[in-house]
């Protein structure tokens, strides 16, 4: 028998079929995920449900690296303050797209619809699911290379059971990564306290405050610091419609961002730029405030709980980056979030297992740069100008105004350094939009398919 069932509230996938059954009824177990509608209010989660998903997110080792990266180029002061910048841009940013997520249910691909297009949003939700498929692999065989080098094991063999179990995990849904945030950002804190005891020794830690850096002469600029700080979470950060459309309100989505942006992350990044500024960093040029090492070294307990902290900590944000890629593919391809998850979870591991993953950290920081246009056009058409709004297939104006923003990003980037491309994009992108938004469209202007002239 024939089973179809179509797909309520989203005109831009296919209904499902008979090869779905098995799937619908082992989702129906597992919890709906909602891919392809917008979450119902009888659905939505209590603010600290939400909250768990995003606060396990930021608060993760790569956050202390790039902190203790930061601070070891500036000092403790500059570096700290570059850092706050930073996070209070991810904190209005994050927040406003978080709010309108918990306002509408809907997850980001179907946010990016409203914006660009209904054919037009798969560009968007594409290019952007393929950037936190790579950060995937990145985190998974971040697990492998970590264990190898304080631990002597095999990192291909690390590396494949780190993948079968983040893939595990975000097969189960947004519950499961709930639950796994709670749990790492419960290790981090203590951890990362004993991790900085360790680092000051008996000198206490009032020495970090006077910290000067050590890059010297090749210490890079304020502003790369700032884009360092905001683009390590710019791709998660734009689809945090993904996580927040749980919401019960648009004000308890953006207070979830808030717990996240800047709290978590802020703990995290104190925690690497203390030990960094501490002296305990064993290649702060690089490897910044990563301090694992330091656990390991002290020996006994912290030995064993250091291993599980790699687990638990990188395979938090292995199942956000997952279960943002499988939602966002899922919108594209009008399959479910478990089915994608298996096959985007095996490409990424993959790419992890057999080292390739080491060549992505330049190219997904390039192109992290054309991220913050999309959220600033978002937030402009669906907050400021929504009644100016003009349904179309694919919209243009958010499609120039992304571009614009982008290439004046890239431009900062090459040729302005000492700028944060990352504000660059946003300012640029945002005037574009506006600009663009008050373009009445006149006779030899496009009118795309469904725009009204």
């Amino acid at each position: 028998m024939l089973y179809v069932l179509k797909r309520q509230g989203n005109p831009y996938t296919a209904p499902y079929t008979a090869m779905d059954t098995a799937h619908a009824e082992r989702h129906s177990t597992l919890g709906e995920e909602y891919e392809n509608e917008p979450v119902p209010v009888s659905a939505r989660k209590s603010l600290f449900s939400v909250s768990a998903v995003w606060v396990g997110f930021p608060m993760i080792m790569t956050s202390a690296v790039f902190a203790g990266i930061v601070v070891y180029n500036l000092g403790f002061a500059s570096g700290m303050a570059a850092i706050l910048v930073g996070d209070l841009i991810l904190m209005g940013y994050v927040g406003t797209l978080s709010y309108l997520a918990g306002r509408s249910g809907k997850n980001f691909a179907l946010t990016a619809a409203d914006t660009f297009g209904t054919k037009g949003f798969r560009i968007v939700s594409a290019f952007l699911s393929a950037l936190v498929i790579g950060w995937f692999a990145f985190q998974t065989g971040m697990v492998g290379s970590t264990l190898n080098l304080s631990m002597g094991w095999s990192a291909p063999w690390i590396t494949l059971l780190a993948g079968v179990l983040f893939v595990a995990l975000t097969f189960v849904g947004i519950r499961a990564i709930s639950w796994i945030g709670v749990v790492a950002s419960v290790l981090f804190i203590p951890l990362g306290v004993v991790a900085v005891v360790l680092a000051a020794g008996n000198g206490g830690i009032g020495s970090a405050l006077s910290y000067g850096g050590g890059a010297g002469a090749s210490a890079f600029s304020f502003g790369v610091a700032v884009t360092m700080v905001f683009a390590c979470f710019a791709d998660s950060g734009t689809m945090t419609a993904d996580f927040t459309r749980w919401a019960r309100n648009g004000r308890e989505g953006a207070l979830a961002a808030f717990a996240a942006f800047p709290v978590a992350y802020l703990i995290a990044q104190l925690a690497g730029a203390l030990v960094v500024a501490l002296g305990g960093a064993a290649a702060p040029g690089t490897a910044g405030g990563d301090f694992l090492h330091v656990l390991v070294s002290a020996g006994g307990v912290l030995v064993p709980l250091a291993i599980v902290f790699v687990f638990v900590n990188l395979g938090s944000v292995c199942a956000h980056c997952l279960y943002n890629g499988a939602v966002g593919f899922g919108n594209i391809t009008g399959k479910t979030m478990r089915q994608l998850t298996i096959v985007l979870g095996v490409v990424g591991t993959v790419a992890a297992v057999a080292g390739i993953w080491s060549y992505f950290a330049t190219w997904l920081n390039i192109l992290g740069v054309l991220v913050p246009p999309i959220g600033i056009v978002l937030i402009l058409d669906q907050l400021v100008f929504a009644r100016r709004r003009a349904t179309a297939a694919l919209a243009w104006k958010p499609f120039a105004a992304w571009a614009i923003g982008a290439g004046g990003a890239l431009l900062t980037h090459f040729y302005a350094p000492q700028l944060s491309d990352a504000v660059v994009a946003m300012v640029v992108g945002g005037l574009a939009f506006t600009a663009l938004a008050y373009l009445p469209v006149r006779a030899g202007q496009p009118v795309l398919v469904g725009e009204t002239a």
